[in-house]
């Protein structure tokens, strides 16, 4: 008669105890027996970062799975013994099943007699916290033996720890309960913008997978940086209306994530859905900071909730909120600023004042005045030079008293001119209304504070104080002992801090009259501010006769003001400019910020012009060399670039 022995084993693993039986029989027969019917999986949620020995003793994830299954053996002769397992369990129907008790989870299964129990000291060790577990794993069981303050350590320390650790994972992991839902987010605010076109799409979303691609470095090719594309695309999309394709989203905030400058106009173009997702991802919480369309804004017309997100929000929503209420009723927005600043701090206090540029006007001066004697140097700066806007304000009035003073017309000479006479002090009421009283290096005293005197002095008390003279007549006037350059530099602030363009007029002078000699300011980034107050049409004319009889050296900065595109006579006048700089054998890399600003700005109808120039030319003597090489490919890229972005406009245009 075939004789059968059944041995059943629980032995833990990563996924979780498994019971397997393996039966032996004689020939010539051959079976496959479970020793314990199988159960089905039960799945539970725990976290694996309580846990450090999970990986060692105790299942490696959330699943408890017992399984039965049976190996055959084949064969005369009794069934090899394997021996007791630990933790081993008696099958059905066999006498006995020995368990050494070395893990944590032995026991007996049905029709077994007896198992052993624990091996000795385990039961002390299984009664150590968690903590006191961790602490001897961390030192080792030789230092820190896992034993109960004063008692004996168990014989095999070691093994009793990860016992006991997998003893308390068991524990843990049957106490979880399940996680409380939360609930839902509110749906996200309806966006009634109309939807891209379908080209227009595909190409967002190849510009914005582009914009991760890396850089080749050293020269660039003949191909188009599609990276420089995006924010012209995205103003053009927020001209046009569109909203933003709800799947491209996500790396749409990634772009402007990455860069600072793609912001405004990305936050624009993602509209309330892209703040609703900002909500929800730390990684885009920039977009609910600032003003600049990035931050969700009550119903400025609702009292109740301006005034509960004024006191109660955070600082980022409360400069959105102040923007907001001045856009729509400048004078509210000065009321309610006033309700708390003597309780805001001194950095919030100047974030809050620099907002108030935005709507300046004369029913800002009483507020303006009390902050003049805050606590805060910087307060007190920003402050004056607010009110040094305001041509009819009080501290107007009182620095210009001061200026006319120390700047007057010298009829002395066989022409007029004008004498200067700078203060010989700074005393407490200038320091008060702003005039800061240490110079910083590098510059004079008293010069230090002529040009803060007359930068705050409405420029029409200049026309009167000098016989009723126009502007140009008296930016012409010559000036006694060197004091030309402080005094037409101090006219120029006076000029951008007023956005006074018939002054910026005269301070400019005539486009092609060399820098050194106008009658201004000899400074490019002066004068490019000087042009911002001019109209656009204006700015281009003046830049486009600059660039006609200086070149494109040094007018990088004042390009950067004017309009897009360059459209009309400035077109032209860089087309002709980068032409004449290739011909006379220039380095080519010296204008490759020209060139860039081109690919951005230049009007795409000028392609065609510049086809002619992407040919490669041959060397010329005294040239630099490979320059016409580098010349060819630059035209290139800036030809192609321009005709991208002519199919990418009629692509936005397609209904």
């Amino acid at each position: 008669m075939p004789r059968t022995t059944a041995l059943a084993t629980t032995t833990p693993t990563t996924s979780g105890p498994t019971t397997t039986g393996s039966a032996t029989t004689g020939p010539p027969t051959t079976a496959r027996a479970n020793a314990v019917p199988a159960r089905t999986a039960r799945t539970t949620t725990a976290p694996t970062t309580a846990d450090p020995f999970t990986n060692v003793t105790a299942t490696g994830t959330s699943t408890d799975t017992a399984t039965g299954s049976g190996s055959a053996h084949s064969g005369p002769g009794p069934a090899p013994d394997r021996g007791p397992g630990p933790g081993s369990v008696s099958a059905p129907g066999s006498p006995s099943v020995s368990g050494s008790g070395s893990g944590p989870g032995s026991a007996s299964a049905p029709g077994s007699p007896s198992v052993s129990g624990p091996a000795s000291g385990f039961d002390a060790v299984a009664g150590l916290s968690w903590e006191e577990l961790v602490t001897s794993a961390l030192l080792g069981t030789d230092r820190r033996p896992p034993a109960p303050r004063g008692g004996p350590a168990p014989a095999d320390a070691p093994a009793a720890l990860l016992d006991a650790a997998a003893l308390h994972t068991v524990r843990q992991r049957a106490g979880l309960r399940p996680a409380v839902p939360q609930a839902r987010p509110a749906p996200a605010a309806p966006d009634p913008r109309p939807a891209l076109p379908e080209a227009a799409r595909l190409r967002l979303a190849h510009l914005l997978a582009d914009r991760a691609a890396p850089s080749a470095g050293g020269r660039r090719g003949a191909a188009p940086d599609l990276t420089e594309l995006l924010p012209q695309w995205l103003a053009t999309a927020n001209r046009m209306g569109y909203r933003a394709p709800a799947s491209l989203l996500p790396p749409l905030l990634d772009a402007a994530r990455a860069r600072t400058d793609l912001r405004p106009q990305a936050l624009a173009f993602a509209g309330p859905r892209g703040l609703w997702l900002a909500g929800l991802n730390p990684d885009w919480r920039f977009a609910l900071r600032g003003s600049a369309g990035g931050t969700l804004r009550p119903d400025v017309t609702d009292p109740d909730a301006v005034a509960r997100l004024w006191e109660e929000g955070l600082f980022a929503e409360r400069i959105a909120l102040l923007d907001a209420v001045r856009a729509q009723d400048p004078p509210a927005g000065t009321a309610l600023l006033a309700t708390t600043w003597a309780a805001e701090r001194a950095e919030d206090r100047l974030m809050f004042l620099d907002s108030l540029r935005s709507g300046l006007g004369n029913a800002d001066e009483p507020f303006l005045e009390q902050a003049l004697s805050d606590r805060s140097r910087n307060v007190r700066a920003t402050a004056a030079e607010l009110l040094s806007a305001l041509p009819a304000s009080a501290l107007a009035g009182r620095m210009a008293a001061r200026a006319l003073s120390c700047v007057h017309l010298d009829r002395t000479g066989v022409s007029p001119g004008i004498a200067v006479e700078a203060p010989h002090e700074c005393d407490a009421g200038m320091q008060r209304d702003g005039v800061a009283a240490v110079p910083p290096a590098g510059r004079g005293e008293r010069s230090w504070w002529l040009g803060q005197l007359v930068e705050a002095t409405p420029l029409d008390v200049w026309e009167e104080r000098f016989g009723g003279r126009a502007a140009e007549e008296v930016v012409a006037l010559p000036v006694a002992d060197e004091w030309a350059g402080e005094l037409h530099a101090a006219w120029c602030r006076a000029a951008v801090r007023q956005r006074n363009p018939h002054w910026s007029r005269a301070l400019l002078g005539r486009p092609s009259a060399p820098p050194a000699s106008g009658p201004g300011t000899a400074s490019i980034a002066e004068r490019s501010k000087l042009l911002s107050v001019l109209e656009e049409g204006e700015r281009a004319s003046w830049v486009a006769g600059f660039i006609a009889a200086h070149g494109l050296s040094e007018a990088f900065q004042l390009l950067g003001v004017c309009m897009v595109p360059w459209a009309g006579p400035l077109g032209r006048a860089v087309v002709d400019a980068l032409d004449i700089a290739r011909d006379g054998g220039s380095y080519p890399w010296s204008f490759s910020g020209v060139m860039g600003l081109a690919e951005r700005c230049l009007d795409p109808a000028e392609a065609d012009r510049l086809e002619v120039l992407t040919a490669a030319q041959d060397e010329q003597e005294g040239a630099s060399p490979g320059a016409g090489g580098y010349w060819s490919e630059a035209f290139q890229r800036l030809v192609s670039t321009l005709r991208l972005r002519a199919t990418m406009e009629a692509e936005l245009l397609a209904a």
